[in-house]
């Protein structure tokens, strides 16, 4: 059991690291002590589990990787409600049993709103699972992992039902074992026949080709060449993005483990992919958009650039040599981050239960649905793409061209104008930074219709991009440790150590610097860039 941000009342949360493998009736469970760190398998326990899911028709929640369910039999029987963190890792809300069987808990509407936004939750599917669970014990006893052996049958209610369907299933979920157990257990199953499994959860595999969208072939970008529109192209680019925005909205709630990063990276893409393309598109709609993206974008910068910031001064003073550590360092940052990142998430909590965000959402969603295209995108994307990449990519020259006008009218003479000179060229660095990003961004949306030449550019963009990141968050961690000290002087403490990690991140930032010129040239490269020349 862990503790996620936002879990109020009954709700528990429960962090799910596990593998699934397909198995046939007959197969037999190899030696699981085979498996690295499993010095033994304790007793067997046989579960009769019963589950129905609820999903919106249109399959909203499964579409995103989520699950949600009314569960009975084993110890955690209730309400779930899952989460994608990562491919084998889930974050699991749970609540008891409610008196109603076919009404899902406020509390878990609440976490996919988002997603709904006013639609009605029904059960789509049911599942009786016939579990034998083994406990992969240490020499010590400890529980390393799980292994359940399931005998599953599915019934599926939406899109006409059809007929059940039964499968047999393996599951490793990691207990108090380390990541590299499922890697081993996966080599002693495959050395008996027993591959790893297709599909992500047992209800996708119930839900089966109900899960393939009707436009299915215009949704894969990997099918989209040259002669494609332009408008369709980009369109397929901007519902990806939307999917990932809408995936990651629930675990962004409770901080989960880069949702809020992904979140911010599928606003900035959209909002990037409307400015490079805005000539595709009837802009009475979208700049607006861009708008709304803007502020969203920024809600969620804050939330993670507290993030950042704060894993940054973390390394920065654990790092600390015992000799030059004054007063407590270590507990007056974490204090002082830890209060900056609670309020810009509570901020971000408050931006995403708000109708301004909901209303964006439905815009996109019209968007993607009802692309508002201009007569320039049903041109060839050949014809069209890679000349407004080529726009995007001449910002980064205009961008750098102001650093070295500023550059070269340095002020010297007082530590005053030195320090003036050194903020504005941050600064105009910054702009490099996002002209570098918005870039970067151009090319990945024009890669499938323009292959290795927009993945290359949009490789040596992101170098650009990292060169500079890391020069900001330099500067970033610069001003946060000068308040920090200003903080802890006031307090009575000894600011010496806020000092010295003022001069390291100092150093940091100049070395980033030296990077700059060399990414700078890669990413401006004739050869790199002919392909926009068109």
């Amino acid at each position: 059991m862990v503790a996620l941000r936002g879990y109020e009342g009954t709700m528990t949360g429960h962090r799910e690291v596990e593998r699934k493998f397909d198995a046939h009736e007959g197969d037999a469970l190899p030696d699981l002590t085979d498996v690295e760190a499993v010095a033994a398998v304790g007793a067997a326990t046989d579960i009769d589990l019963r589950a129905t899911y609820f999903d919106t028709a249109d399959l909203r929640l499964a579409r995103a990787g989520i699950t949600l369910r009314r569960r009975t039999g084993g110890l955690d029987e209730g309400w779930h409600l899952k989460l994608p963190v990562g491919p084998e890792e889930r974050t699991e809300m749970r609540l008891p049993l409610a008196t109603s069987e076919s009404v899902v808990p406020d509390q878990l509407q609440h976490e996919v709103r988002a997603l709904l936004r006013g639609r009605m939750l029904g059960p789509v599917a049911s599942l009786h699972t016939l579990r034998t669970e083994r406990p992969l014990l240490a020499a010590d006893g400890t529980v390393l992992a799980t292994m359940a052996d399931d005998t599953v049958r599915a019934q599926r209610f939406a899109s006409g039902g059809g007929a059940a369907t039964t499968w047999r299933e393996l599951e490793v979920e990691l207990v108090d074992g380390e990541p590299a157990l499922l890697g081993d257990a996966t080599r002693v199953l495959a050395a008996a026949g027993i591959s790893r499994s297709s599909s992500p959860s047992k209800l996708r595999r119930a839900l089966g080709e109900a899960l393939d969208p009707p436009d299915a072939d215009r949704r894969r970008p990997d099918r989209l060449g040259r002669d494609a529109p332009a408008g369709t192209v980009v369109v397929t680019y901007l519902r990806a993005q939307v999917e990932v925005l809408l995936a990651h909205d629930p675990g962004a709630r409770h901080d989960a483990p880069d949702a809020v990063h992904q979140m911010r990276v599928a606003s900035r893409r959209l909002r990037s992919a409307l400015t490079t393309y805005r000539s595709l598109f009837d802009r009475t709609r979208t700049d607006p958009l861009r708008g709304e993206l803007k502020w969203l974008g920024q809600t969620l910068g804050a939330a993670r650039d507290a993030e950042v910031l704060w894993a940054r001064l973390d390394q920065l003073q654990a790092a600390l040599p015992p000799d030059l550590r004054f007063g407590p360092v270590a507990s007056r940052i974490r204090s002082e981050m830890a209060t900056t990142h609670r309020v810009a998430h509570d901020l971000l909590i408050d931006a995403l239960d708000h109708d301004r965000y909901h209303a964006l959402l439905d815009d996109l969603d019209a968007l993607v649905d009802d692309p508002p295209f201009t007569e320039r995108a049903g041109r060839r994307a050949d014809h069209v793409i890679p000349r407004l990449v080529g726009h995007a990519a001449r910002r980064v020259d205009r961008a750098a061209a102001a650093v070295d006008r500023i550059a070269e009218a340095e002020p010297t003479g007082t530590a005053t104008r030195a320090r003036s000179g050194r903020d504005e060229r941050s600064m105009a660095l910054h702009e490099v930074r996002k002209a570098a990003k918005q870039a970067r961004y151009a090319a990945e949306s024009a890669a499938a219709s323009s292959g290795r030449p927009a993945e290359r550019l949009g490789n040596r963009m992101e170098a650009l991009q990292e060169v500079l990141g890391e020069h900001q968050d330099s500067v970033g961690a610069q001003q946060a440790l000068r308040a920090i000290a200003l903080a802890a002087h006031l307090a009575g403490e000894n600011a010496f150590s806020y000092g010295v990690l003022h001069g390291q991140e100092q150093a940091r930032g100049e070395a980033a610097q030296e990077g700059y010129r060399t990414a700078l040239a890669a990413a401006t490269k004739p050869k790199v860039r002919a392909w926009t020349e068109v």
